[in-house]
């Protein structure tokens, strides 16, 4: 799927996890668009007063997938399918 990433404002390529299909009950097929994060990437990263190294990886992680997230959530508007992130929170994974 293509996106434009804020870091550099130039389209790039997105490759979600998974594609699936589901038979329904009732004959149907439901197609989903799955990309599998941890749930600390899935939230914007507190505040800091000192920008270290890492908070200021976290700050561009987290704006990278939320344009990725953006576009595949537009591409699977205009076709039909769903998509869905999933975190440890939803797969039933502790730590």
């Amino acid at each position: 799927l293509p996106y434009r990433s804020p870091l550099d404002n130039r389209v790039h390529r997105y490759f979600p996890d998974f594609y699936i299909k589901v038979k329904e009950n009732s004959g149907s097929i439901k197609k989903y668009i799955i990309e599998v994060k941890p749930q600390r990437q899935c939230m914007e990263p507190k505040r800091q007063k000192k920008k270290t190294r890492g908070y200021i990886y976290e700050v561009r992680e987290y704006a990278k997938n939320q344009a990725k997230w953006k576009a595949a959530e537009e591409y699977c508007l205009d076709r039909g399918i769903e998509f869905k992130i999933l975190t440890e929170k939803e797969l039933g994974i502790s730590k």
